[in-house]
């Protein structure tokens, strides 16, 4: 939908009461159009659970309500009717089953590209990014993932590119255009002795006036009083689960809450505003593995970044909130049976990803030292026959440059399996799909939401809550 047409349909309307009561509206109008009605948002914070199935949001609720009798801060939202809600469509230009960076795109760029393109269009134009708009306006504007900075999702609000895998090209443009906060993992694109032209971007970054951090304390310990760069871990940010369990990581690597407090609280007295992504990019990952740890506890992680962006909103009022994710992946769930309470209550046990598992073992591994991990990290045992289907996919194998087995080559998914008879976790497959995905809204505009919208319309909205759908 082009940007004539879109505001040319005229104001949206509220839904957000559907979630609670079908047949009642009422309750959603008094709750939010009072407070919001005709006030523009002087700043926006948008997260996506990159990946995130409806199964996904879900099971995170579930897991939350039966361990801390709370559920989950974004189901909490619904149930306490705070936001407006609907449905998105996420198809790109190329397929109906998108891919990140052309998701990011629609958001970004205002109009659907193929998949793997960053805001360039099927004919070659060049989509001006959202964030790049909003800085010309004036704003300080910023991102915070758990994957590379340079990745596919920050990098659809932020840059131009023909394809997403010019990772050391994306970080060059953050350079130029000025972000004010840009945090994640991919050191190798920064760092000289990682990247093929030699750059140090690192050095590039401080010489313009950044604070560049590469550990939590270095972050925390940052002036709010100039822009910041954090990168803290060569590739994506390591799984939360395994961030709490292995030694040290949790002293280094900062948490997808803390980097969006920080973000918040880098920005939040410029006096025209800010802008904010954050992205929980590793549930996308673990979905591709099929590793319940892996995507449940990084769910979780990114429902605390939620509480954090909705505790600065509702005290500032003046603040647009937009949660969502970008398009499903897996499509995970729970299974009926007898026992499925219990098996997935084992989940909250789990010390470790299958990542961490199963890159633990080499063709040189032993039965005994299958089920000895697999025991330590998940709380059950193989049999002797599953512990020997697990060897038997290291034979032969050799690690990849990175130092890690390809996921690809390794037992994910017959792993996955195992445990489903042990979690009630199912799985559909190892990939993307084309759901039509949640989203959520709080603060200035989200009365004017509608039930159900095309991923391009996300970014005319943005720029029509903050006044600026005339600008450009």
């Amino acid at each position: 939908m082009n940007r004539r047409k879109f505001f040319k349909n005229g104001s949206l309307f509220t839904i957000g009461s559907l979630v609670i009561n079908p047949f009642d509206t009422t309750a959603a109008i008094e709750t939010i159009q009072p407070v919001y009605k005709n006030k523009k948002a002087k700043n926006i914070i948008f997260l996506v659970s990159d990946g995130m199935s409806s199964g996904t949001l879900n099971m995170a609720d579930i897991y939350l309500s039966r361990k801390t009798g709370t559920g989950s801060n974004w189901l909490n939202l619904y149930r306490e009717n705070k936001v407006t809600r609907a449905l998105m469509d996420m198809a790109s230009a190329s397929s109906l089953v998108t891919d990140s960076a052309a998701a990011s795109s629609s958001w970004g760029g205002g109009f659907r590209v193929k998949n793997g393109a960053l805001n360039i269009g099927v004919n070659g134009e060049e989509y001006l990014p959202v964030w790049q708009k909003f800085k010309k306006a004036g704003k300080m504007a910023g991102c915070v993932t758990t994957v590379p900075i340079t990745h596919a999702t920050p990098a659809g609000f932020c840059a131009n590119s023909k394809s997403r895998n010019s990772q050391d090209e994306i970080a060059e443009t953050y350079l130029l255009v000025d972000f004010d906060v840009m945090m994640g993992g991919g050191s190798q694109y920064f760092d000289k002795d990682k990247r093929k032209d030699k750059k140090d971007m690192f050095a590039a970054f401080a010489s313009k006036g950044y604070q560049v951090a590469k550990t939590r304390t270095e972050m925390l310990a940052s002036s709010n009083e100039k822009p910041l760069l954090g990168v803290f871990f060569e590739d994506g940010l390591p799984y939360s689960v395994d961030r709490e369990n292995i030694k040290d990581l949790g002293n280094t690597i900062p948490t997808l809450a803390e980097m969006t407090q920080k973000a918040i609280d880098r920005m939040k007295s410029h006096p025209k505003g800010f802008v904010l992504q954050v992205e929980a990019g590793k549930v996308d990952w673990a979905a591709h593995a099929n590793d319940i740890a892996g995507l449940l506890y990084d769910q979780v992680a990114f429902d605390e970044a939620i509480k954090v962006a909705m505790d600065f909103a509702e005290k500032d009022k003046e603040t647009l909130v937009i949660i969502t994710t970008d398009h499903g992946n897996a499509n995970p769930g729970l299974i009926y049976g007898k026992n499925v309470n219990d098996h997935f209550d084992s989940v909250q046990t789990y010390k470790h990803t299958n990542e961490w598992i199963l890159n633990g073992f080499t063709p040189e591994s032993t039965v005994s030292q299958i089920k000895e991990r697999i025991e330590f990290a998940n709380g059950f045992a193989l049999t002797d026959e599953e512990a020997k289907t697990i060897l038997g996919y290291y034979e032969g194998l050799k690690k990849d440059d990175e130092g890690l087995y390809n996921y690809k080559n390794l037992p994910f998914k017959t792993f996955a399996e195992m445990q489903k008879a042990r979690t009630s976790v199912g799985w559909i497959s190892m990939d993307h799909s084309a759901d039509y995905t949640e989203l959520a809204m709080f603060g200035p505009g989200s009365e004017e939401l509608k039930p159900f919208i095309k991923n391009t319309d996300l970014h005319y909205f943005m720029l029509k809550a903050a006044e600026l759908e005339n600008k450009f």
